[in-house]
């Protein structure tokens, strides 16, 4: 079993990561979010979160990305091999319940096991 806490490592921390995604990335997209990936250089997957202050306040912004993280946290093992994954968050995810970001985060998850199915 992984282990249940998300360390540095798990993260993509640098600017550079982000704007290597964004150039070369592949994107995926649902309703609420759009998650820009690509096959990772590091052993692990790894998550970045974008919140724009149109989304909502901080208090908004900080639950999406908890949110975001919990689910990553305990869904990561569906994703084989490594990959750098940023999700964008949309302005219609501030409006859902927690089980309406978990819903649409699971439906994501699958569009991108999809789209990296080799």
């Amino acid at each position: 079993m992984l282990s249940q806490t998300l360390k540095k490592a798990d993260k993509l921390r640098k600017r550079s990561e982000f704007l290597e995604l964004q150039n070369q990335g592949k994107k995926v997209s649902n309703r609420h979010f759009v998650a820009l990936i690509a096959r990772g250089r590091m052993e692990r997957t790894r998550l970045g979160i974008t919140v724009s202050k149109k989304v909502g306040n901080a208090v908004v912004r900080n639950r999406i990305k908890r949110l975001s993280r919990e689910y990553f946290r305990k869904n990561r093992d569906i994703f084989m091999g490594s990959l750098d994954m940023n999700f964008i968050a949309k302005k219609s995810v501030a409006d859902l319940s927690t089980d309406q970001v978990f819903a649409s985060l699971q439906d994501l998850y699958k569009r991108i096991s999809n789209s990296f199915e080799s």
